[in-house]
């Protein structure tokens, strides 16, 4: 899958930093042995890691930075601080040394110097975080789960057009399903900008052949209505924080029935395959990396608390997408979407006019 693809990771950020950054270094360096990396941290305490994980050492090149964004640092603290372990991993895709970057740390200071130092891509109003949501189908693409708190309807339509191309590229979908988030199905449910974005996907869908399901509502993205689901960033950070949270809760109430008697007991050892499968599915770690989507560069954010095998999969979605063509559909994409854009804005002179002319 990687072919020698260079992956840049800020090794200083997240809570538990380096050690389970190098963990996840070295857990994906095992199963994509031709994969390359630039690890930017402490000089001194990577080398010490690295000793005792031979395939993240061997695959690796470690670049000094003593400095590190902290995990409450605001983002235009971290603006104004070049020269960090986050500053310096964005700064070698912007090179064209790595073909993306992979970072727990600070989501907001992790958008904002990316945003900073790769600018967004032509035709886009902002940048979006997205989140692989799980679903009896496969994975649905939530965006904006986090970048804006709010976005106005023709945001919401960007937003769309990269979770299209992102479905396409990671998931290999040929033509995913978009979904608009609402407190209904009903056409006429909901606050007025959201009903104007829905108008405005109908209205460019048909031009750019996207598949424009309509409304859905939060029940449905667990269910995997759409493959894509489209909202605003507050909204959309509360949904995934309370599905992760759910998650967990589910999980726990499992193991507490598991282990509340003998019996019960037994019944878990007998079924214990059924039962890692499904812990495995269940486990937010699984669907570890969200991308920041629309930046003139790859930007992968793994969850701040996350273990090794979360990163391993962050830096999984970081390696397929710059393995594939998302970068050149959702350009391809936002170049029509312009045009049409004009198009629906020229008005149209009547018959006469035009012959006078």
């Amino acid at each position: 899958m990687t072919h020698g693809l260079m992956l840049s990771i800020d090794a200083m950020g997240g809570d538990h930093a380096p050690d389970s950054i190098l963990a996840g270094v070295n857990q994906f360096a095992q199963d994509n042995p031709k994969a390359r990396f630039i690890l930017h941290g402490d000089q001194a305490a990577l080398d010490r890691l690295l000793a005792d994980l031979p395939a993240a050492k061997a695959a690796s090149d470690v670049r000094h930075t003593p400095d590190i964004v902290p995990m409450d640092a605001k983002p235009s603290q971290a603006m104004r601080k070049k020269g960090t372990s986050m500053w310096n991993a964005i700064a070698s895709v912007k090179a064209g040394e790595a073909a993306a970057v992979v970072s727990a740390g600070n989501t907001g200071a992790l958008m904002a110097v990316a945003h900073l130092q790769l600018r967004t891509m032509e035709g886009l109003h902002r940048p979006a975080i997205t989140a692989s949501w799980p679903t009896p189908k496969g994975q649905c693409v939530v965006l904006d789960v986090g970048a804006n708190v709010d976005s106005d309807p023709d945001q919401l339509v960007d937003f769309a057009i990269m979770g299209e191309a992102f479905a396409k590229a990671l998931y290999g979908l040929e033509r995913p399903k978009i979904g608009l988030l609402n407190v209904g199905s009903e056409e006429v449910k909901g606050h007025e900008d959201i009903r104007e974005a829905m108008r405005l996907l109908r209205l460019y869908g048909a031009s750019l052949n996207l598949d424009i399901h309509g409304f859905v509502e939060g029940n449905d993205i667990s269910m995997g209505k759409t493959d894509v689901v489209v909202t605003d960033g507050f909204t959309g950070n509360i949904a995934l924080k309370t599905a992760e949270g759910a998650a967990r809760l589910v999980g726990a109430f499992l193991k507490e029935a598991l282990t509340s008697s003998p019996l019960a007991m037994a019944g878990a050892l007998l079924a214990s395959s059924g039962l890692k499968k499904l812990k495995d599915r269940m486990d937010p770690s699984s669907s570890n990396g969200g991308v920041f989507l629309g930046l003139n560069g790859l930007v992968i954010k793994s969850h701040g608390g996350t273990d090794a095998r979360g990163f391993a999969n962050a830096m999984a979605v970081g390696a397929r997408l710059a393995s594939s063509s998302y970068m050149t559909q959702v350009a391809d994409n936002l170049l029509r979407l312009s045009a049409a854009r004009a198009a629906a804005q020229t008005p149209v002179q009547p018959a006469a006019a035009v012959e006078e002319a």
